[in-house]
């Protein structure tokens, strides 16, 4: 494409200038020599090179987000067990031979689902 036909937009406005310092890491990463390029026009370098430095860049952001995810599933449980230990034992907590069931602190999960008397909403 030539100048002023960009079509994609970005989500987040104030990330363009950290994807594009990131599609020259990957690209020097990939050992792709960037002389050809132009300001930001790409036009002058191969299709397999554009395609792999794209498909790096996006294999890295999905790695990024998975690490994120889970470090806040893993968070959340961390407090959740947490807050299990520090509550003294109710009626209402399920008391097994590890203590009070650290399943009843985790948002959108109650103890009538834990004992199968209510099916979770679908």
């Amino acid at each position: 494409m030539g100048v002023g036909q960009k079509r994609n937009t970005l989500m987040v406005k104030g990330a363009y200038q950290a994807l594009e310092k990131f599609k020259y890491e990957v690209a020097n990463e990939l050992n792709i020599n960037t002389q050809p390029i132009q300001g930001d026009y790409w036009g002058y370098m191969t299709a397999r090179d554009c395609g792999a430095v794209g498909g790096h860049m996006v294999k890295r952001m999905i790695e990024a987000a998975e690490r994120s995810l889970a470090g806040q599933v893993a968070n959340q449980v961390s407090t959740a067990f947490q807050q299990s230990i520090n509550q003294p034992a109710t009626q209402s907590q399920s008391l097994s031979p590890g203590g009070p069931s650290v399943l009843n602190n985790i948002p959108g999960f109650s103890q009538q689902f834990q004992q199968g008397q209510q099916q979770p909403p679908q």
